[in-house]
């Protein structure tokens, strides 16, 4: 059976163990795995290396600080030292679809600039917490959110991770996959206060290098110390700051912020404007994360070994299952309507009849995130003469993938959970509407539901919009124990 190169290990040649034993983690060189290094996690480390990393990361912001109170900085000064590509290569984030994504551009030069006189005025220099935090930014407001502070983490940690996956490459990979690369802004001088390039001997992919980080320093979904925990625990936040006079000042001035009939938007609003007044509120809650600090490794671990065994461990057994069932995958005269429902009937049959269904259930529970489902859809796309683009937007909302070969041949295939709350309004006008943008009049929708009641909602939805399963609807059973659904392919 062909080995298909899904992963590092697989792409380089080295046992999946090695690269668990060393550390790091076992990344996908076909889409970003939506994980992020998360800065607390080298505060609150027990490693002397990582406590040495973060106190760098709060050097340089230092810095950043006090060149910022000097007056105004020139544009040139700015894009020097506040500007930073993402850090694709190691393949981690959100990206769309590959590993490219935007990096840190000049509204995060603006926001973390303005920040210094006002929030950040005090950094490295805090009294009530018992260290500084880069996170504070995505503190301020939502614009600059966790994706913002991975990536200055990551161009400021760098260095280590360069000659970290360096070290790897020069004991485990093969001469033949590694390249020497001259990598820029790796190192900062102080005393000409430039950043500095270095050259490394790399593991290379597709015309450019690839970097491993450590497993225990990642984490999913959001980092420790995050915005939307803050506006949601604000009055228990409230409650543990030992002043009382500011304690009661800042909770009088949140109701009294907060109307009769408060949504989640006005608690939000209300939060802004008591953190805006009284910006020490951020440094309360902060030293409240610092004293539940016991808890975060564990935690991220946790998101960590979940997402190694959704998109991993049980990606790797779909792609098993491909060549043992189903070498037609791979015929080329078909077209993308064609191979794209090729596809979605082979995840059908996995599921329903040689117990896939089991890949989509953690600890017992079914996974019931569709960006997941996307995601492990994305994984198994491979040996295509397809191009493939996901979450493409033109203008009308994003479609999950656009399948295409050339101008003329594009497919839309859309993703949804048979629990998904707007289902019937999807089904009725979403994929029309799509067709409409992107130009084209071929698209399928594959439904996934996990239980008996989510099928009798199908059924319903179905009788009431009048369609029927077929090549552009697909339904899968994810249930454990099946009954037949044939009753939902009738008219």
């Amino acid at each position: 059976m062909p080995k298909i190169n899904v992963y590092f290990s697989d792409f380089f040649k080295v046992d999946p163990k090695i690269i668990k034993d060393f550390g790091a983690f076992n990344i996908s060189l076909i889409n970003d795995l939506p994980l992020f290094i998360d800065p607390f996690l080298l505060f609150n480390s027990e490693d002397t290396q990582y406590k040495k990393l973060h106190e760098e990361i709060i050097s340089y912001v230092a810095f950043l600080r006090d060149r910022s109170s000097n007056g105004k900085l020139s544009k040139g000064l700015i894009d020097s030292w506040f500007l930073f590509p993402e850090v694709k290569q190691n393949w981690f984030g959100y990206s769309i679809v590959g590993n490219g994504g935007s990096g840190l551009g000049h509204e995060f030069a603006k926001a973390l600039n303005a920040s210094f006189s006002n929030i950040l005025s005090n950094f490295g220099r805090e009294d009530i917490t018992s260290g500084s935090h880069l996170e504070k930014l995505c503190l301020i407001k939502g614009g600059v959110g966790k994706d913002s502070v991975s990536d200055f983490t990551t161009n400021l940690i760098k260095s280590y991770l360069l000659n970290y996956t360096q070290k790897f490459s020069l004991e485990y990979i093969d001469s033949k996959f590694l390249k020497s690369y001259k990598v820029d802004k790796v190192e900062f001088n102080y005393q000409t206060r430039t950043w500095m390039s270095k050259t490394f001997t790399l593991p290379t992919y597709n015309g450019d290098f690839v970097l491993l980080t450590p497993r225990d320093i990642l984490t999913k979904d959001d980092t420790w110390i995050n915005r939307n925990e803050m506006i949601a625990d604000f009055r228990d936040i409230c409650n543990s700051i030992p002043n009382e006079q500011l304690r009661d000042q800042l909770s009088e001035y949140f109701n009294r912020c907060l109307p009769v009939d408060a949504k989640k938007k006005d608690f939000e609003s209300a939060a802004d404007l008591v953190i805006k007044e009284n910006p020490s509120f951020i440094d309360y809650y902060i030293k409240l994360k610092e004293r539940q600090s016991r808890s975060a490794h564990e935690k991220s671990m946790d998101k960590v070994l979940e997402s190694e065994s959704i998109f991993i461990d049980k990606v790797q057994r779909l792609i098993d299952s491909i060549f043992e069932q189903h070498s037609e995958f791979f015929v080329k005269n078909q077209d993308t309507f064609e191979e794209s429902y090729n596809r979605v009937l082979f995840l059908k049959q996995v599921i329903e009849n040689n117990n896939g269904y089991r890949v989509f259930y953690l600890k017992g529970n079914p996974i019931k995130r569709e960006s997941d489902l996307q995601l492990m859809f994305r994984l198994t796309w491979f040996a295509s003469l397809s191009d493939v683009n996901s979450e493409v937007d033109n203008g009308r909302g994003p479609v999950d993938y656009k399948i295409s070969r050339g101008a003329k041949d594009k497919t839309l295939v859309e993703f949804k959970l048979a629990s998904n709350t707007k289902l019937k309004q999807n089904l009725a006008k979403q994929v029309k509407v799509y067709e409409k943008a992107n130009e084209t009049k071929k698209s399928i929708k594959v439904i996934l539901y996990f239980t008996d009641e989510e099928l009798s909602k199908l059924i319903s939805v179905f009788k009431e919009l009048k369609i029927k399963e077929g090549k552009e609807l697909v339904i899968i059973d994810a249930r454990p124990n099946k009954v037949s659904a044939s009753n939902v392919k009738e008219d």
